[in-house]
């Protein structure tokens, strides 16, 4: 009998909360080689939810960083186009990792905070799931590591974001700090249930809200207490509708390694007036001297037709981009998507058409966000 070559698919990794995922008969899929529930009672139920009071998210699976060092702060700015010498301690920066060519490695959040008792600066840096390897390589190829430590939390840490206009108030209970004085993008070390905890306010929502990092069994106790207080637990399928109302990209469909910041519509990241050198500067002076081929816009369809990610956009009856994102806004009542298009073709009113099953739909390119939450710390 030959031989038989037998392929050994690996399992997918598990965050802490799964148990609890199972317990609520949540709908599981594969997202970045982690399974990871989609929904729990149901897309249009959590989305709402956060919109208008809290849910909470899962997102352990996402890579956890921390530096620290005299001069992490410094070396990243080599790597990032955003100027990280504005950061006080407590703040934190949305930005992106850029290859040679200017292409978004990933998009990150830079959390510095601050100097410890020996001086030595610590700074916390959460990336995508998907590149959580891609981007530890390239951190590593690129840092001195004789000035500064790298250490992977990804697997270590529980990550739970609590979002919407009634965030602070059902988190607050249980954090020995006051939340109210953080502002967006501010972040502290606080008692969570009386153990030390990473909090942020930020998220991925369009919302208010916080992201809490704490040890796995404090990640498990601090779930069961918000969902008995009545936090509606929300699966990636409302991640998706909630971040895509807000216009927020999605690595891997709305920008990857061979799209620029300039061209994703994330020209606020690139500060070239205030900063030195850095990988890919010179791909964005580039562009910003000769203007861009072509932009990421945000679409409106006129009707009840959803334009999905890979779906063609016309132009006079010729294909002139691709949708990246798409779906039916449950906030709007509408369809909206993202989508590339050259540049003469992204102005505000400008009319395009999605082709969708063969047939051309209407669709007009709108400003972004599709929603803009008034609630937003």
């Amino acid at each position: 009998m030959a031989n038989q070559k037998i392929e050994i698919v690996p399992s997918l990794l598990r965050t802490p909360l799964y148990q609890l995922g199972l317990k609520l008969k949540a709908r599981f899929t594969n997202f970045s080689g982690w399974e990871m529930p989609v929904q729990y009672s149901g897309i249009t139920r959590e989305h709402e939810a956060v919109r208008n009071e809290a849910g909470m998210f899962d997102i352990s699976h996402m890579g956890k960083f921390t530096l620290q060092g005299k001069n992490p702060i410094e070396q990243l700015q080599k790597l990032v186009p955003s100027d990280l010498n504005r950061l006080k301690p407590g703040q934190a920066q949305y930005t992106v990792l850029l290859n040679p060519q200017g292409g978004i490695i990933d998009d990150i959040i830079i959390y510095y905070q601050g100097e410890d008792s020996t001086g030595k600066q610590q700074v916390a840096i959460i990336v995508n799931a998907g590149t959580t390897d891609k981007d530890k390589a390239w951190l590593l190829q690129h840092l001195d590591l004789n000035a500064v430590e790298f250490q992977d939390l990804s697997q270590d840490k529980a990550l739970i974001a609590v979002q919407g206009p009634k965030a602070v108030q059902y988190l607050q209970p249980f954090v020995e700090a006051d939340l109210n004085p953080i502002k967006a993008f501010g972040h502290l070390q606080a008692p969570v249930l009386g153990k030390t905890a990473f909090l942020a306010r930020t998220g991925y929502t369009g919302e208010d809200g916080f992201e809490v990092m704490v040890d796995p069994e404090v990640g498990i106790e601090l779930w069961q207490h918000l969902a008995d207080a009545g936090v509606i637990p929300c699966g990636l399928g409302a991640r998706d509708t909630l971040r895509l109302e807000a216009a927020m990209a999605l690595y891997g469909q709305d920008i990857d390694d061979t799209t620029t910041p300039l061209e994703a519509g994330l020209g606020w990241l690139v500060h070239l007036d205030t900063k030195g050198d850095f990988i890919g500067r010179a791909v964005l002076e580039e562009q910003k001297a000769n203007k861009l081929k072509r932009r990421l816009v945000g679409l409106q369809m006129q009707g009840r037709n959803i334009a999905r990610h890979g779906y063609q956009v016309l132009s006079s009856g010729k294909v002139v981009g691709e949708v990246t994102s798409g779906t039916l806004s449950p906030t709007l009542g509408y369809p909206v998507a993202l989508a590339y298009v050259p540049s003469q073709l992204a102005t505000i009113g400008q009319q395009l058409e999605v082709e969708i099953r063969g047939k051309a739909y209407p669709a007009d390119v709108v400003k972004r966000p599709f929603y803009r939450s008034k609630n937003r710390g």
